[in-house]
């Protein structure tokens, strides 16, 4: 078990790592849709990179997920068939998104060992979601 500060020194060090094994500028949120974001997402018990409507309006949440529903065969195809499409996610903070990810189980922010296979996971998946993403952003947002 670690103490609140030690996992969040654990957290730092993941992401420092991380950004110095893939030195590059990710797109997250700066995909140019207000409440609409790629995102990492590292805990103790998985990873997962997922493109996410974040709106509070649920009808704008739905919208730009049925747009995703819309593009399934082609996002399946060119990012991971194990994607999963979430339309009402909820986070831990209590918040509902809708939400398209892809997980790695099995993997935890606190055991060091299971960093080079999260490292390759993050680059994989997200370089191929946004390819798909500026692909098929002037669909998403029509």
């Amino acid at each position: 078990m670690f103490s609140k500060e030690q996992s969040k020194e654990i957290r730092q060090q993941f992401w420092i790592f991380f950004g110095k094994r893939y030195p590059r500028k990710w797109l997250l949120y700066n995909t140019g849709i207000k409440d609409f974001a790629l995102k990492f997402d590292f805990d103790t018990k998985r990873a997962m990179v997922a493109i996410e409507s974040a709106a509070n309006d649920e009808i704008d949440r739905t919208y730009y997920f049925d747009k995703l529903i819309s593009l399934k065969k082609i996002v399946l195809k060119d990012v991971s068939s194990e994607l999963i499409f979430d339309e009402h996610y909820l986070l831990p903070s209590g918040k509902i998104v809708s939400r398209c990810y892809v997980s790695l189980e099995n993997v935890s922010i606190h055991n060091k060992t299971t960093w080079p296979e999260v490292f390759e996971f993050f680059n994989t998946y997200m370089n191929k979601l946004e390819n798909f993403f500026l692909e098929y952003k002037e669909y998403i947002t029509s």
